[in-house]
Order: C-alpha cells, then sequence, then structure tokens
C-alpha cells in the first residue's frame, strides 16, 4: 500500500504568494497534494472542517479584525481542532517568531522562502518526516532534509547519527547524509532500536560490535569508553554514564 501523500494547505491573501508556494512545493517535493488555499482565517477553518490537512503554510498579516496577527489567531485556533494540522509559518514579518513557536509553530519561514528552508521545514512534518513504511515494502524508512532536498533512508541502512556544530551527519555503510534535524528529535523518531551512546551520538544496537577503553587523543593521552561500529570499523566516544546501557545492550545480543 502507497503512503498517503503530505497533504498542504496554503493560507495567503496574497494569490501570488499561494502560487509561489504552490511552485514551491510541487519542486521541494513532488508527493505533496495541495488540499486546497485559503485567503483568510475564516476561508482556512473551512478548508480544514471540510476535508482537513497534515500541515498549514500560514500567512501571519491576512484580512480580519486585528489584521497584523491574523495568522497567530487561527494557529491558536488551530490547536483546537480534534486533529490539528502542523503550523508553518510564511511571512515577511519576522518579528512575531517568538510568538509563533509559542504556539508550537513547527517552523517559522520568511519570504521570499528558500527551497531549501521549505524542504527542512516539510521534513519536520510528523506525517512526512517520521518513520514510515517504504510504498510496497513495510521496511521502516527515515525522511530527512539534506542540503536542500528531501532524502528516504530506509532506517536499516543507518549506522548512527552524529551531532557536529549546527548538523547531524546520518552515516550509513555507503557513505554520509547531513542533516538540520536536532539529534533529540531523531531519537524520538527512530525508537528503541538506537541508543545513545553519548550526547552527540546514537547508533544503532544492531551495528554495535565492541566496548573498549580507548586513548581519548590522538597523542594517546588519557582514556575513555568508545564503541566500534560495523561494518565501518568506527569508534564513537561513550559517556560514563552510558556505559551501563552499553554493556546491557552488548549482552542481550549475545
Amino acid at each position: 500500500m502507497n503512503s498517503p501523500a503530505l497533504r498542504v494547505l496554503i493560507v495567503d491573501d496574497e494569490p501570488l504568494a499561494r502560487l509561489r508556494l504552490r511552485t514551491l512545493l510541487q519542486e521541494v517535493q513532488p508527493a505533496c497534494e495541495v488540499a486546497g488555499e485559503a485567503a483568510d482565517a475564516d476561508e482556512a477553518l473551512r478548508a480544514l472542517q471540510a476535508g482537513g490537512a497534515d500541515v498549514v503554510l500560514l500567512d501571519i498579516r491576512m484580512p480580519g479584525p486585528n489584521p497584523a496577527s491574523a495568522g497567530l489567531r487561527l494557529a491558536a485556533a488551530l490547536k483546537a481542532l480534534p486533529q490539528p494540522p502542523a503550523v508553518i509559518f510564511v511571512t515577511a514579518h519576522a518579528e512575531h517568531a517568538v510568538k509563533a513557536f509559542e504556539l508550537q509553530a513547527l517552523d517559522y519561514l520568511t519570504k521570499p522562502v528558500r527551497k531549501d528552508r521549505l524542504a527542512a521545514a516539510l521534513a519536520r512534518v510528523p506525517r512526512a518526516q517520521g518513520v514510515a513504511a517504504e510504498p510496497g515494502n513495510e521496511a521502516p524508512v527515515l525522511v530527512l532534509a539534506d542540503r536542500g532536498r528531501l532524502l528516504r533512508l530506509p532506517l536499516a541502512e543507518v549506522l548512527y547519527f552524529k551531532a557536529e556544530q549546527k548538523y547531524v551527519t546520518v552515516r550509513t555503510a555507503e557513505g554520509s547524509h547531513v542533516t538540520d534535524d536536532a539529534l533529540s528529535d531523531l531519537e524520538r523518531r527512530v525508537g528503541e532500536g538506537f541508543l545513545r551512546v553519548h550526547r552527540n551520538a546514537l547508533v544503532a544496537l544492531r551495528a554495535i560490535r565492541a566496548l573498549e577503553l580507548r586513548a581519548s587523543d590522538e597523542e594517546g593521552e588519557g582514556e575513555g569508553w568508545a564503541v566500534r561500529v560495523a561494518p565501518l570499523d568506527e569508534w564513537l566516544a561513550v559517556s560514563r554514564r552510558q556505559v551501563a546501557a552499553v554493556k546491557a545492550a552488548l549482552a542481550e545480543q549475545g
């Protein structure tokens, strides 16, 4: 059975802005479905009550009472729906970002919207980015924003995630991918098959082959725990507080 398309509602009072978003959606995620368009909050609520959507691309300034914050009020109203959609604000006004995130917005994009930012935001939509089944195959798939594109990566291929500066490296036997998803969010999404061995590393249990005390720097001075990740034969640092959990995981694997 095919995975359902990501259903998107575009809410903006400017027709050209809606057209641009519709075009960008097809460029960054062709599989998505534009469930409808609305020019104000009332139209948006009617559209959602009629057919629903997974995510709303929402402008902040729209016609109605207090037009400068109409989108914020709509976002608050959406939270009361039985199945509230994710909200991604798309606006020319950056000053409302704090309030937007207080309303649990998934992201806050400023106009003109860049393709890579839209792709990254869509990748965070629960139905788009959660671990799901690959069409025609029940194997879990992780959908990531990888340098401006959306990548469907079979979870069975992932060996580890490692946070490095502003990004997270996703390592497979074939190579590496980079995503700006938070490591804590990835940990929640991938579930029990992965173990946080360090504050900056999340490793597939099936890939852990050994736990050893090793030199902690290039000069060989000092020691620290590390796990060997197969089939790469790479070593990742293990924090002291996680050593017991790694030992237990190795024991369970026999």
